[in-house]
């Protein structure tokens, strides 16, 4: 009697620990769904993949500016805010081009290097962009991308999905499936032990 109920124990717990790894992959496929359809189109989309030194020429803070944001958005969407333009010598080829935050600030406003994310205190948004364009003042020299191939003139200071931070996404779905799978594998062969020790 005690045997049977160990019996039927160890299967309940091979059953669940079976649908633990079924499902760890399940998620992990779903995550590299996710990632395949959101993250990876826009890497592989920037054509601002190779580093060089920009040094600051200029950066001026220009009248307010509306953000045309993304199309589809309501009105409230758009936004009035201090326009800083920043101008920069590019290392690689000598030329004067202007400097953008990153990829979706090219996108949302070419006429502006930044776009500010804090917008409930008109205050503030001034004060930071004016900080930020101490900063570059200051700074002089800094790392930036451009596009080696020539198509976009400009430059940009970081990239929304670096090779690092695309590899990063991919980190933590390739544990979950490692995981899942070693889980399933276990099970199974538990399970071909548990057969193999009844046959005898």
């Amino acid at each position: 009697m005690l045997g049977k109920k160990l019996v039927t124990a160890q299967k309940r717990g091979e059953t669940r620990a079976l649908c633990l790894g079924l499902g760890m992959v399940t998620c992990s496929m779903m995550m590299y769904f996710f990632i395949g359809i959101t993250i990876v189109p826009f890497y592989a989309r920037s054509v601002w993949t190779t580093q060089t030194t920009c040094k600051v020429l200029k950066a001026n803070i220009k009248d307010k500016a509306l953000c045309p944001n993304n199309e589809g958005l309501e009105d409230e969407d758009i936004f009035p805010y201090p326009c800083l333009q920043v101008w920069v010598n590019l290392t690689a080829s000598g030329e004067e081009v202007m400097l953008y935050h990153t990829e979706d600030t090219l996108e949302r406003n070419p006429k502006c290097s930044y776009i500010p994310g804090k917008l409930e205190n008109s205050k503030e948004v001034k004060a930071q962009i004016e900080t930020i364009a101490t900063n570059f003042k200051k700074q002089q020299t800094f790392p930036c991308y451009y596009d080696p191939g020539g198509t976009q003139t400009n430059v940009i200071l970081s990239r929304l999905y670096p090779p690092k931070g695309l590899l990063f996404a991919f980190l933590w779905p390739t544990l979950m499936f490692t995981g899942g799978c070693l889980i399933i594998v276990l099970v199974k062969i538990s399970q071909y032990f548990s057969v193999l020790s009844a046959w005898q």
